[in-house]
């Protein structure tokens, strides 16, 4: 850092100019959320059902009487060794402000094509609390595009993030939004993928006003050059470019 040092005017001057730029981007993003509630809707003709810890439930029923369903396709395939750094950070982010998006209207739920046995197991050792559900026993993560069948993973070509690419992995991450009308009706409104999941994580927006900001200078340049499991801080363990966390001394490949 280089920041220069200057009089308490100096800096509230500079400071001032800095905040007519951070209206600007304020009202340019009251703009690019209004389109984005504006965009048209999928009505969900497809039956989808998942593995809950207490048996099956549709897509319906991870309403929970509420209009707004919120859903993380959590990065999590069926035997899974590794955890995802970024899937557990962003879902993190859900212990203080659950209740506040279920009194408004708002229901959350993660779901990965792991059994839900996996599923729960993982839950309990984080300690999460937010429903999280499998897609084992169901084609949604395929057609959502966040899972991938072995023909697409041998081509190098499926359509994840709005455009054909190689998904490198089975399963990819991202966020989805659904609406229920009055008739039971369902409806895909909303979608995003990549950097675009970063709109919840409500972490950045305490680094991007610190002075060294997100600091990610490691080989990857992203949150997993810092992030780690809750859990797993201080314990020496290691991150893929892909985001998967391996315990140290796990003994495969990642180590070497």
């Amino acid at each position: 850092m280089n920041n220069s040092v200057v009089s308490r005017d100096e800096w509230l001057k500079a400071r001032t100019d800095l905040l007519v730029r951070e209206k600007a981007f304020t009202r340019m993003k009251d703009e690019l959320n209004a389109a984005r509630r504006a965009l048209p809707w999928v009505k969900v003709e497809k039956r989808y059902v998942f593995d809950g810890p207490a048996g099956p439930l549709s897509l319906a029923d991870l309403f929970q009487g509420r209009s707004q369903l919120f859903m993380k396709h959590f990065m999590m395939g069926p035997g899974q060794q590794h955890q995802c750094v970024g899937c557990a950070f962003e879902v993190d982010h859900l212990e203080g402000i659950l209740v506040h998006l279920e009194h408004h209207d708002v229901s959350y739920v993660a779901v990965a094509r792991a059994p839900i046995e996996e599923i729960e197991a993982l839950r309990t050792r984080m300690a999460w609390r937010f429903p999280f559900v499998s897609s084992f026993h169901s084609d949604f993560n395929y057609d959502f595009n966040v899972s991938f069948t072995p023909e697409q993973l041998a081509a190098g070509k499926a359509f994840y993030n709005f455009r054909e690419t190689d998904p490198g992995l089975e399963d990819l991450s991202g966020d989805s939004v659904f609406y229920k009308d009055a008739e039971g009706q369902i409806f895909h409104t909303y979608s995003t993928f990549g950097r675009g999941g970063e709109q919840f994580l409500g972490a950045y927006a305490f680094l991007d006003v610190m002075p060294k900001g997100r600091d990610e200078t490691g080989p990857y340049r992203s949150l997993t050059d810092w992030v780690r499991p809750h859990d797993m801080y201080g314990k020496h363990g290691v991150v893929e470019g892909t985001g998967r966390y391996h315990a140290e001394g796990c003994g495969c490949v990642a180590h070497t």
